[in-house]
């Protein structure tokens, strides 16, 4: 006898039609709708990402069961857009379970997450709370809520209210890191009896795989890019801001530059590219040693492939103990060292068990220099094992396992 196809409601305030969704919400959505669940999926979409991509999401969704409902992202104006999403959030969900009967709702932190909160007490849907970072906390020291303006200071209470609710009222729990298992294992409203899996943000091992990129190339690329052939460099991948600190990265830059003179910086980076170029003027670091490109997902491995090391530094704080970088399982499973930080997430446990770069503790001139030094005395490091633990820690296959497993925990399966 058939076993009946569980409904699931996935709900992301991140569109789909964004990077993030494309590489951290629909890849382990097909898996689950392979490994045998009916896929809602309920995102909010910006109009221009809406209108370039959502062509190439229905692609991405061909051959599984997953029904997409795009709303519009509402931007302005301040709070009131946000109280308006949510509104349009409830009704979607409202009606899509009024038709299909959902048995489980799995949400994002923050907005998704009041949603599936509601749902739980209103309807009685089973409920995943997927916290893929402490959203209050991360709002603050973000700098997108300034608690000293007493409006804010009441937002952030309420949404850390609602976080303690959600952890009490959950059916099943996941987290990205094993830090912030610890932390939420001592939260008050825990409880030890509710299934939890840490599953980090996963790398796709096929696109991000050296050994599919071809020499010729290569060697295409680094002439394009202006690069001899005895250049050293370090890369850096993803956006800039935030919570990346490009200061204190060119100020590395520059410590390493001295040492090594042949070293050069390739920015991989959609867009901001003036501010790289300023941050470098600030540190005296010449124009022709920072390479800048915009690059599209399938074109940002062979990009990666030209690096000696990668670089990424994270403002380190409380909300960061959540956070698994996406970009740190593709720089691994490109099988690059890295060159990081302490204080944000497993990464400093990840480079320590698989041997994979080097940890800067503080971001002082000393600590630099330090740094600087073990790269000239690193002869190599063992690139295939740099990949083993891509796909022992960062794999999506792994990854959607853990979900399976929660997902029927949660229904009894």
């Amino acid at each position: 006898m058939a076993t009946s196809r569980k409904k699931i409601l996935f709900i992301s305030y991140d569109g789909m039609t964004d990077p993030l969704g494309q590489s951290q919400v629909i890849p382990y959505l097909r898996g689950l709708s392979l490994n045998g669940n009916k896929i809602f999926l309920l995102s909010c979409e910006k109009k221009v990402a809406l209108s370039q991509s959502k062509a190439l999401v229905h692609l991405m969704l061909e051959g599984v069961d997953i029904e997409w409902i795009s709303l519009g992202y509402t931007q302005s104006p301040p709070l009131l857009s946000t109280l308006h999403d949510i509104i349009k959030l409830k009704r979607a969900a409202r009606k899509i379970h009024a038709k299909h009967k959902i048995d489980l709702v799995h949400t994002r932190p923050g907005i998704p997450a009041l949603v599936g909160l509601w749902m739980k007490k209103k309807m009685g849907v089973k409920f995943l709370n997927d916290i893929r970072e402490f959203y209050a906390d991360s709002r603050v020291e973000g700098g997108m809520w300034n608690i000293k303006n007493p409006l804010y200071k009441t937002i952030y209470n309420y949404f850390k209210r609602k976080e303690n609710e959600e952890l009490a009222q959950s059916d099943g729990i996941v987290c990205l890191t094993y830090a912030a298992r610890k932390i939420l294992q001592k939260w008050p409203s825990f409880d030890q009896t509710i299934p939890l899996e840490v599953i980090p943000c996963s790398a796709d091992l096929s696109l991000f795989d050296p050994e599919k990129i071809r020499e010729s190339e290569r060697a295409a690329l680094k002439n394009e890019l202006g690069l001899g052939k005895n250049d050293f460099i370090i890369s850096y991948l993803g956006s800039i801001g935030g919570w990346y600190l490009i200061d204190e990265m060119m100020r590395f830059c520059k410590v390493l530059s001295e040492k090594k003179p042949l070293t050069k910086f390739l920015f991989i980076s959609p867009h901001r590219h003036e501010v790289i170029l300023a941050a470098a003027a600030k540190f005296d670091l010449p124009s022709g040693k920072i390479i800048t490109k915009k690059a599209s997902r399938l074109e940002v491995p062979l990009l990666l492939s030209l690096s000696n090391y990668s670089i990424f530094f994270i403002r380190p704080c409380y909300s960061k103990q959540s956070s698994s970088p996406t970009k740190h399982g593709e720089i691994m499973a490109m099988g690059i060292p890295l060159i990081t930080n302490s204080g944000v997430g497993d990464v400093e446990s990840i480079v320590s068990k698989y041997v994979s770069g080097i940890i800067i503790n503080e971001f002082t001139d000393a600590a630099f220099e330090s740094a600087s030094e073990k790269i000239l005395n690193i002869e190599n490091f063992d690139i295939a094992g740099i990949r083993r633990g891509a796909r022992e820690f960062y794999s999506l296959e792994s990854a959607i396992a853990k979900y399976t497993k929660i997902y029927n925990r949660i229904l009894g399966d």
